[in-house]
């Protein structure tokens, strides 16, 4: 018996809304993560992009547990030496509040070229307004 793989063609793709108002990081990026590579359809396969399309909104109202509002930084480098760029949590949601639920996204989805695949079929937005009401998106639950 052969095993049946999805070609390109074969793949539908869904859009989900997930609404991260007073939702844990974690849960509503692990739960994002799952839908983007597939992982909640019969026919996912670890080599291909088989996961559906995500937007998230309220990212701005985005809930932390413990002390991870005062206590969590972001860090990056230039490359140079002392390149070094260390920003709090609370400075990140003031200036760019969707870059904190795409950074946890992005840590969870595999680190190859199938990950930027899949992480391109992320949009997420600070505030409740999207522009793909088109695609009719459906409500995801994330209890």
């Amino acid at each position: 018996m052969k095993t049946q793989f999805p070609s390109q063609g074969e793949i539908v793709r869904q859009w989900h809304v997930v609404d991260a108002t007073d939702q844990v990081l974690g849960r509503v990026a692990s739960k994002a993560a799952m839908i983007l590579m597939g992982k909640h359809k019969p026919t996912y396969t670890t080599f291909l992009d088989t996961g559906d399309h995500v937007i998230v909104i309220n990212a701005a109202k985005i809930r932390l547990t413990g002390r991870k509002e005062e206590q969590k930084v972001y860090r990056r480098h230039s490359g140079y030496p002392g390149g070094l760029s260390e920003v709090g949590l609370v400075q990140v949601r003031a200036t760019r509040p969707a870059r904190i639920i795409e950074q946890a996204i992005a840590g969870m989805l595999p680190k190859t070229k199938l990950g930027k695949q899949m992480y391109r079929k992320l949009k997420v937005y600070a505030g409740d307004k999207h522009p793909h009401q088109a695609q009719k998106p459906v409500a995801l639950s994330l209890s």
